[in-house]
């Protein structure tokens, strides 16, 4: 009986192991509301400082880098690349300094959806940091912002 009673209990708490670790680990990632960095473009948090994602009216990306105000910061140090686009003709981008932000030397390739991989290294010696995402750039239908960059509470 106690043998029973034994596995039963350690049964129960294997099958209500996953969910309690779920559980536990939405309680301690913190689900911020999305937010827009100082040009209207996306903030992407990966790594400290936190930096903005944005596309200009030339197509061209601007990485600006954010201080703990959420305002602009010279990029100091800082190295960025991106390759975007179909895999089979990829558009790989390098970037230089431009107003203290940095800004890529080609233009995203045609499209309203463009999957991009960003490598961000915050310092020479930093491991590089990997962000993948696709570009949605069409018009958000409830804010002024393009989708990619939305903060509005509709799904994305």
């Amino acid at each position: 009986m106690k043998t029973t009673l034994a596995l039963t209990v350690a049964l129960f708490g294997l099958a209500l192991s996953p969910a309690l670790h779920a559980a536990e680990k939405e309680k301690d990632h913190d689900h911020a509301k999305r937010e827009a960095g100082p040009n209207g473009g996306r903030v992407i948090h990966s790594v400290e400082p936190h930096y903005e994602f944005f596309v200009m009216e030339d197509r061209k990306v601007k990485i600006t880098f954010l201080g703990e105000d959420k305002k602009a910061i010279a990029a100091a140090g800082q190295t960025v690349s991106a390759i975007g686009g179909k895999r089979s003709k990829p558009t790989k981008m390098a970037f230089t300094s431009d107003g203290g932000s940095l800004v890529s030397d080609q233009p995203l390739p045609a499209g309203d959806m463009v999957p991009i991989v960003l490598t961000v290294k915050v310092s020479p010696d930093a491991k590089a940091v990997t962000e993948k995402f696709t570009i949605d750039m069409k018009d958000c239908s409830e804010c002024d912002l393009k989708e990619y960059a939305c903060t509005c509470d509709h799904e994305h």
